[in-house]
């Protein structure tokens, strides 16, 4: 049975006892202030029982209350709600159900944002059959920082134990069993993300959100929701399924529009019972796919991944960075969320304030790249598989980075549907992936600067080092001849015309010299270059690539590293993989001296109070390779582009510039290989590097090579770069 005293009138006179100092003194018959053992509740020792009940009947000496309150406030901490509620009086546990009781807690602690509970008890004052601990609760929360409430835990006697009287309020003082704890949300303004010269990429523009009272909608709301089917593009049961979920009171958000769809189905909007129209702001991709991959899009959190977004802040249901630099830069461009966190009654009428925090703004981000620029690379890369990556040769900063297939990331502003999703996921061609940090191919003769260098270095050759080219190659055994790609053979032939006419019996010889002194050193060297590792570039998600050694294939197949494994290394085929961005990056080292740099993709950070962090290059490392070497092999690169011999002097007939580089064809296991030209212009003071490569489209020289030259055209275009021979 309950006490005959209301718990207003207890409460009352617990209140104005301990306001009196009753609590305040240990020695007094019945105070006594506790500590828990466990949990953040401290405890005292064992309190004396009470010396009567408030009955003139027998004066039976009860036990201590204080181990129910221990009891109580521990579990609470650790989130045990089953003991929290075995602690309940009889009354209670008839009125309300453990899973009701448990979603009390949890849905309160929910809005909060709390991440941690602890409990302090104060002091317990026993009188008869009833008892009351006053304690205080501490919410640490991600929104509101530490919120922390004085409370009162009453108590009563019965069936042999002490048991807790509960109400709503002991989850929070301002919380009734008539009133509701809610989060109103204060978004915080997204920073936007612009390109190096302040022109916006992704920021903030103002669309109309399309929705529905379901309480205002008609008994059979079919019609409506398909007419808002057509002009959202949202299917039906995408939209039924919004409706049934929400309260009849509730605004549910179809879609985000653009304002001229509103404007042209105003009419039929305005008719259509129980749709409602607001502006809102948005994140708005202002040039469609352009830059797409560096940019990124936001989306909906994942189900799976909801615990770690509630551990950083969120509540779960905000639009985060899911790629490129909206998900590199999700803390530095969300900025911190605000909020009201009220209590309300069940007219949805605010009963009192809890807690307040305003928004902050997000910081803006600057991009390195040129937009202009970057459209053109786009232009240049047309329709074609494959990327074209621009490095500032003197600092790594990324100027323009092309992938082809790409994606609209305001498809996902306002929810992407299921079909358009599915479609653009079961793509073949893979348009979420940005080729240039993620695709792998292997560089064919590309990567002969590599083994030039390990040669050079490791075994002491020289620009005069001379082979000769018969068009087939045997030194492997009769069972593995190899074939030059000049059927006809280069003939007597040295080192650094090997490279300029990209003769493979040169780099099989190489290759095979370097097995017989050691089968590490051009896996070594290639790691040296900054190939088979992560490029370590700023604001995007890249893949290491491979560089395949003994250590690998005895690891991954089983199997030994074989001769015929470092002399197919030696040409850039093999298990060898790389990404264009390794390739531009090695580039640009050669280009200038032999610096490897830190790829940034961000330029610089702007607060909204003005202040800015500004990047600055950063090196990474150095080539293997002495400076007298790597003169060699810029010559010989420059001469890749010339006559007589150059592999890609058609493809630079009549240019106003001077390029070094190299041609690549690269066995791709189909019929077509894949096609690469990677180098730097100018020749003599090189200022980009640049590596092109084309998916399944075939020779270097023939394919990759023209776009390369029209990217450098574009590049001195946009620099306002006179002709340099």
């Amino acid at each position: 049975m309950r006490s005959t005293w209301s718990r207003r009138a207890f409460l009352k006179l617990l209140l104005s006892t301990l306001a009196a100092g009753c609590a305040a003194h240990t020695d007094e018959p019945g105070a006594r202030s506790v500590r828990a053992p466990d949990a953040g509740v401290s405890a005292l020792p064992p309190a004396t029982p009470p010396p009567s009940s408030l009955s003139s009947s027998t004066p039976t000496p009860l036990p201590s209350s204080d181990g129910t309150a221990v009891a109580f406030l521990s579990a609470w901490t650790s989130g045990d709600y089953v003991t929290m509620y075995d602690l309940l009086c009889q009354a209670d546990r008839n009125t309300i159900p453990f899973e009701a009781f448990r979603e009390r807690y949890l849905k309160a602690q929910t809005e909060a944002t709390v991440t941690a509970i602890q409990n302090e008890l104060r002091a317990v004052l026993t009188q008869g059959s009833s008892a009351s601990a006053s304690f205080r609760t501490v919410w640490q929360t991600n929104l509101f920082g530490p919120l922390s409430f004085d409370n009162v835990l009453p108590m009563v006697w019965e069936e042999g134990r002490w048991a807790v009287d509960w109400s709503s309020t002991l989850v929070l003082p301002a919380l009734g069993d008539d009133l509701t704890l809610v989060l109103l949300n204060r978004s915080a303004t997204r920073g936007n993300i612009y390109d190096r010269n302040g022109l916006g990429l992704a920021v903030q523009g103002k669309m109309v959100e399309i929705g529905v009272v379901p309480g205002r909608l008609p008994d059979d709301p079919s019609n409506v929701i398909a007419q808002l089917s057509v002009i959202t593009g949202v299917t039906p049961q995408t939209i039924r399924k919004k409706i049934e979920a929400a309260r009849p009171e509730w605004f549910v958000s179809i879609a985000h529009v653009r304002p001229e769809v509103s404007i042209n189905n105003d009419d039929l909007l305005r008719q259509l019972p129980g749709v409602e129209r607001r502006e809102s702001t948005v994140r708005a991709y202002t040039n469609g796919s352009l830059a797409a991959h560096l940019v990124g899009y936001l989306g909906a959190i994942m189900a799976e991944d909801l615990p770690t977004w509630r551990a950083r802040g969120y509540r779960g249901d905000e639009m985060v960075g899911r790629s490129g630099v909206e998900g590199w830069g999700e803390a530095i461009l969300a900025g911190k969320r605000g909020g009201r966190l009220v209590t309300l009654t069940r007219q949805n009428r605010e009963a009192s304030l809890v807690a307040e925090v305003p928004p902050r703004p997000g910081d803006n981000i600057y991009l390195s790249i040129d937009k202009g620029l970057q459209a053109d690379a786009e232009n240049i890369l047309g329709q074609r598989l494959g990327a074209i990556v621009v490095l500032d040769a003197n600092s790594g900063f990324v100027l323009a980075m092309a992938s082809y297939p790409r994606f609209d990331p305001n498809l996902f502003v306002s929810g992407i549907d299921a079909a358009t999703w599915a479609a653009l996921g079961n793509d073949p061609n893979r348009p979420f992936l940005e080729r240039g940090t993620q695709g792998v191919y292997p560089p064919g003769s590309v990567f002969k600067v590599v083994t030039m260098m390990a040669g050079m270095e490791k075994l002491g050759l020289t620009r005069d080092t001379t082979y000769t080219c018969l068009g087939t190659w045997n030194k492997l055994g009769s069972a593995f001849v190899k074939t030059c790609w000049l059927k006809s053979g280069h003939g007597t032939i040295n080192l650094q015309d090997g490279l300029t006419q990209s003769c493979d019996v040169v780099f099989y010889e190489i290759g095979l010299a370097l097995h017989n002194s050691d089968p590490q050193i051009l896996p070594d060297m290639a790691r040296a270059c900054g190939l088979g590792k992560p490029t370590g570039i700023t604001g995007i998600q890249e893949v290491t690539g491979l560089v395949p050694d003994r250590a690998w294939k005895l690891s991954e197949r089983a199997e030994s590293w074989f001769p015929g494994d470092t002399v197919n290394l030696a040409i850039g085929q093999g298990f060898l993989l790389t990404t264009p961005l390794q390739i531009a990056n090695l580039m640009a080292a050669i280009a200038n001296g032999g610096r490897i740099y830190r790829p940034q993709l961000v330029l610089r950070i702007v607060e909204r109070s003005g202040q800015e962090r500004i990047m600055q290059p950063e090196v990474l490392g150095s080539l293997p390779v002495s400076a007298q070497n790597l003169v060699v092999i810029r010559e010989a690169l420059t001469n890749v582009t010339r006559p007589p011999r150059g592999t890609a002097r058609e493809a630079f007939v009549g240019a106003g510039f001077t390029a070094a580089g190299k041609t690549g064809t690269a066995e791709s296991g189909q019929e077509k290989p894949h096609a690469w030209f990677a180098g730097y212009v100018p020749a003599e003071s090189p200022q980009v590097a640049i590596a092109v490569v084309l998916e399944h489209a075939g020779e270097g020289a023939k394919e990759a090579a023209p776009l390369f030259r029209q990217m450098v055209e574009a590049y001195l275009a946009r620099q306002g770069a006179t002709a340099v021979r």
